[in-house]
C-alpha cells in the first residue's frame, strides 16, 4: 500500500483509509463484534494504517471496538476520531446537539482516550462546526490537549474556509475530513484551494456516495430500515434512478482497465491531488479488498479528462442530507 502524507504535516497515512462507523451505527444493524475485529485486523495485514472512527457513532461502541482491534498494532497505525456532538440522555446516537465547549472538549477526549485505548490521539477532529462557541476557542483547547501530550493532530470536519481559516491561525490544522465524490463535488470551489495554499490534507468520506458509487444500490434496492440512507432525499428512488448515469460513467471508464466503478471512483479521488486521503468504510471482506485495490489503479490524464467531461453532464439529483443535518454543514 502507498502511504500520503497530510498536508504539510508529518502525519503519514496509507493511501486509503478505513472508516469503521458502519460496523456499529447508521447503516443498518451493527455488525457482531468479533467479525468487525477481524475485518480491521486484515485491514491492517493488507497495508492499511488509518482508522477512522467518532464517541457518536453508537455512541461509543465504535472507538470501543476499534480500540480494542488495534491494541496488537498501536503502533503501526493511526487512528483518528472526533467530538462535538454531546451524546443524547437515552445513550442514543441522534446528531441532535452541538457542543464543542472547551470543557466538554476535554472530557471527550478523556472518554475517547479509554474507549480507543491510547495514551494519545493520532489525530482529532471537531465533528461538526459549533455556531455557539468561536472556532478560536475550540482551536485553543485542542492546542491545550497537544500541549499536554494527549491529542497529536487537529482536524475539521465539513468546516468552511473561514472556519478553517481562523481554526489554523490558533493551532494548526492538519486535515479536513468533508464528503468529497463524484457526485459531491462542491469543496473544489473554495475549500481545495484554500487547503492546498495552507498545506492542510484532505480526508474524504462518503468517497463511494454512501455506497451508491460501487454500483450495487440502483432504484429497486431495500435498504434495513435501520438504515440512515433511508432519510436521505439522494436516495429515493427517484433519485436513484436519476444518478445511475454517474454511476454507468464509472462503469464504462472501470472494464477497460479490469476494475470495479468503486476502484474508479476511489482512483479518481486519489489522482485530484496528492495530499487526498478517502476512507471508504465497509463491513465486508471483500469489498475491503476491492477498495484497497483502487490504490493501483491508474487513470491517466486522458481517463481524468474523460470522466469530468461526461461527469460535467450529469445532475445529480437529491440533497445528500435531510435538512436539518445539512444545517450544520460548511459554515
Amino acid at each position: 500500500m502507498q502511504t500520503r502524507k497530510l498536508g504539510n504535516s508529518n502525519l503519514e497515512v496509507s493511501a486509503i483509509g478505513l472508516g469503521c462507523m458502519g460496523m456499529s451505527f447508521s447503516y443498518g444493524p451493527a455488525m457482531d463484534k468479533q467479525e468487525a475485529i477481524a475485518l480491521i485486523r486484515a485491514a491492517v495485514a493488507r497495508g492499511v494504517t488509518f482508522f477512522d472512527t467518532a464517541e457518536v457513532y453508537g455512541p461509543f461502541t465504535n472507538e470501543e471496538l476499534v480500540g480494542e482491534a488495534l491494541a496488537p498494532v498501536r503502533d503501526r497505525v493511526v487512528i483518528a476520531t472526533k467530538f462535538g456532538f454531546k451524546p443524547a440522555a437515552n445513550g442514543e446516537s441522534r446528531w441532535s446537539e452541538l457542543d464543542s465547549r472547551p470543557e466538554h472538549i476535554k472530557e471527550a477526549v478523556e472518554g475517547s482516550l479509554k474507549r480507543l485505548k491510547v495514551e494519545a490521539i493520532d489525530l482529532l477532529y471537531q465533528h461538526r462546526v459549533d455556531p455557539n462557541v468561536p472556532i478560536e476557542d475550540v482551536a485553543g483547547a485542542v492546542k491545550e490537549l497537544i500541549q499536554e501530550g494527549k491529542v497529536k493532530h487537529f482536524g475539521l470536519s465539513e468546516a468552511g474556509v473561514q472556519t478553517i481559516r481562523r481554526a489554523h491561525a490558533v493551532q494548526t490544522v492538519t486535515a479536513l475530513q468533508s464528503e468529497y465524490s463524484l457526485w459531491w463535488r462542491e469543496p473544489e470551489a473554495e475549500v481545495i484551494p484554500t487547503l492546498e495554499e495552507l498545506g492542510i490534507g484532505f480526508v474524504p468520506f462518503s468517497p463511494l456516495g454512501k455506497g451508491f458509487l460501487t454500483g450495487k444500490i440502483d432504484e429497486n434496492t431495500k435498504l434495513d430500515e435501520s438504515d440512515f440512507r433511508n432519510t436521505i432525499p439522494r436516495f429515493t428512488s427517484e433519485a436513484r434512478k436519476a444518478n445511475q448515469a454517474l454511476v454507468d460513467l464509472l462503469g464504462s471508464m472501470a472494464e477497460p482497465k479490469q476494475a470495479t466503478p468503486a476502484q474508479i471512483a476511489l482512483a479518481w479521488l486519489l489522482a485530484q491531488k496528492p495530499w487526498i486521503v478517502p476512507i471508504p468504510g465497509t463491513t465486508k471482506l471483500h469489498r475491503l479488498e476491492e477498495n484497497i485495490g483502487a490504490a493501483s489503479v491508474e487513470l491517466t490524464p486522458a481517463d481524468l479528462r474523460d470522466i469530468d467531461d461526461a461527469a460535467s453532464q450529469i445532475a445529480v439529483q437529491g440533497a445528500r442530507y435531510p435538512e436539518k443535518m445539512e444545517q450544520m454543514t460548511g459554515r
